[in-house]
């Protein structure tokens, strides 16, 4: 269960040992048994009480920006990186090791967009031409990154952003085609979104970043140390590794919910700049939907887990794998 603080003037406190919600129209005990995440937007408040009764019953909570991209997190000290585990992340992050890694993230990926386009085409649709030359493309970018050499990713990490880039720009433009006339785009924005389909999709993303980075925190990793992003400053480069993974994810949640119009204008507004930014029952109807299909469980490398529970189960065995790791 996910807590979204995001109405202003909403306040988060503590009362009788429980979470209290406040809010205009009356007050709402929660449930700490299933509460997982608290997310908390501009103009919510929050009680240093509330506060530390999600931190000692383990419920991580995030700050989060229009976008629903963190800005800020409160976690257990239980979950504080050991020094063994950022050593050896570090180390591997500079060997020849995280290149056949990332190599394998990203071909991952590939596959995972090439899947997602064919399970979402229906039979006899009028672009299959356009699709199977998409699909032969992809297909050839994905050889071109299971062949790059190098002993460290330096090397090689423009031609792969490349690579991975033009890949992506033909899986978007197969899932503008399969878009409703009046929610089809033109291409990927981010900061601002230019569309409504990118808008739900940033903030899909936005939450997505927020459950990589609790799951590498959670495993002992440094969000912090990453691999093809690891020159970024001060900014969660792992998680931008390791989130690549599961986009398609989001992607698919985001393409039912346009399908099938369930985004409307109150959903969402349009600045003078003609930014679009998500609302908040588009906000709403985003998370929950989210959440209900992290919540699946489905089977992965032989282990049935659900879709956010094996995003922490990479985390550990990526962690394990760094520790065990002969350098």
């Amino acid at each position: 269960m996910e807590l979204v603080l995001n109405t202003f003037g909403t306040s988060l406190v503590k009362e009788n040992g429980n979470l209290l919600v406040i809010h205009k129209d009356g007050k709402q005990v929660i449930p700490m048994d299933k509460l997982k995440t608290i997310l908390i937007s501009k103009g919510a408040k929050l009680s240093s009480d509330a506060a530390l009764l999600a931190i000692e019953n383990e419920i991580e909570i995030l700050f989060v920006d229009n976008s629903g991209k963190p800005q800020g997190r409160l976690w257990s000290v239980k979950y504080g990186s050991v020094s063994t585990i950022r050593r050896k992340q570090l180390d591997f992050t500079l060997s020849s090791h995280a290149v056949e890694w990332i190599k394998e993230i990203l071909v991952q990926k590939l596959d995972n967009q090439a899947a997602l386009l064919f399970s979402l085409v229906p039979i006899d649709w009028e672009f299959q031409s356009s699709l199977d030359k998409a699909l032969n493309k992809i297909n050839d970018y994905k050889i071109k990154i299971k062949s790059a050499k190098a002993n460290v990713i330096s090397e090689i990490a423009p031609s792969l952003r490349g690579w991975e880039g033009a890949a992506s720009r033909l899986y978007f433009g197969i899932i503008n085609m399969m878009m409703p006339s009046n929610y089809q785009f033109e291409g990927r924005t981010q900061h601002p979104a230019t569309d409504v389909f990118n808008c739900v999709l940033n903030y899909g993303y936005g939450i997505l970043y927020g459950k990589v980075e609790g799951a590498l925190i959670k495993a002992g990793l440094d969000p912090y140390v990453g691999v093809m992003h690891r020159e970024d400053y001060n900014r969660p480069v792992m998680v931008f590794d390791v989130i690549e993974l599961y986009r398609v994810w989001i992607d698919y949640v985001v393409i039912k919910l346009i399908q099938q119009e369930v985004i409307n204008a109150d959903c969402y507004i349009i600045k003078e700049d003609d930014s679009y930014w998500l609302e908040g029952l588009g906000k709403r109807i985003l998370i929950q939907s989210v959440n209900d299909y992290f919540d699946e469980v489905v089977i992965m490398g032989g282990v049935n887990r659900s879709r956010a529970n094996q995003i922490g189960l990479f985390a550990q065995k990526l962690a394990t794998k760094m520790v065990n790791l002969k350098m």
